[in-house]
């Protein structure tokens, strides 16, 4: 919707989807945080308690480093685009922020289908 709005010069749209983006990665680091410290704490799930443990938390940090890494780039581009640096014709900063956040994204689909739901 962002990539959408600020195509078509639409700033504030822009501004609030992109912000909200930035929201929702933050938001699922803390819930994955939370999700780490009740595996640890209430399942005992570490690195060593076999290759569930191991494969859950090696897949799933690396895919959090990578979400954490894309909602800094996007938070820059939240910034830059309150700024203004942003129109229909100069967004590269923007779009290149964004294909490298769906690529984080449809790694997510996969990681959830076999670490979640075929588990």
């Amino acid at each position: 919707i962002a990539h959408t709005a600020i195509k078509n010069n639409n700033r504030g749209k822009f501004n609030l989807w992109l912000g909200i983006t930035v929201a929702l990665g933050a938001i699922f680091l803390v819930l994955q945080a939370e999700e780490y410290i009740h595996a640890y704490q209430h399942m005992g799930l570490t690195l060593e308690s076999g290759i569930y443990g191991t494969t859950f938390f090696m897949l799933t940090g690396f895919h959090g480093a990578h979400v954490t890494m894309g909602t800094i780039m996007l938070l820059i581009q939240f910034l830059r685009g309150l700024k203004g640096h942003f129109n229909s014709e100069d967004q590269f900063g923007f779009e290149a922020a964004s294909w490298y956040w769906h690529f984080v994204d449809v790694v997510w689909v996969g990681l959830f289908i076999f670490v979640y739901v075929l588990a």
